[in-house]
């Protein structure tokens, strides 16, 4: 099972009541389960991006089917919905009710938090910061991926409330299941 974890960071108007149309990429980090390494792609090298999500059995984000894979598809030729997807914030909200902030999650349940934030990203972008947005997307990816890791082990994830540490129970048994039709590829030679 090829397992690719990614998260997206982006420039432009942030005030988009729900519409990313006017969101660019800036860069892409991913985590590849096969090889245990982690990769970024800036936005011109998204071609070399392609291949890896198309290798993939499933991606894992976090907010990624509302926020990056369609940020993400204004770039791709091919439909990255064929790609079999985990979003941790849908798994959580569909059990709590309600979006829980990376940050919160990762505090509770892994006991470190994130380097930054996505506005503080989008400011090092403007200043010509490209690596320091680079590596904290890469941060934010290994603590999606170990969030991922932690919930297949245990079955749930835990996030902080006003009263202290909760567990949210997630059933993570189809998530790995591999479906009839594999990913299609719309990059690779055949």
């Amino acid at each position: 099972m090829k397992r690719i974890t990614f998260d997206i960071e982006t420039e432009g108007d942030f005030r988009t009541n729900g519409d990313f149309s006017n969101l660019e990429v800036t860069v892409v980090g991913v985590h590849d389960s096969e090889t245990g390494t982690l990769s970024a792609f800036y936005k011109e090298e998204l071609p070399k991006l392609w291949p890896v999500l198309e290798s993939a059995d499933i991606i894992v984000g976090y907010n990624s089917d509302h926020f990056d894979i369609p940020i993400l598809a204004k770039y791709y030729a091919g439909d990255l919905g064929k790609i079999k997807s985990i979003d941790l914030l849908k798994e959580i909200k569909n059990v709590l009710g309600r979006r829980l902030k990376l940050d919160n999650v990762a505090g509770a349940t892994l006991g470190r938090n994130k380097t930054s934030d996505g506005l503080e990203a989008v400011k090092w972008w403007a200043q010509g910061l490209k690596e320091k947005v680079r590596d904290y997307c890469l941060a934010d990816v290994a603590i999606t991926n170990d969030l991922y890791e932690y919930a297949r082990k245990h079955g749930s994830l835990k996030y902080r409330d006003y009263d202290g540490v909760r567990e949210i129970k997630l059933d993570t048994s189809a998530w790995e299941e591999i479906e009839d039709s594999p990913a299609l590829t719309h990059t690779l030679p055949f």
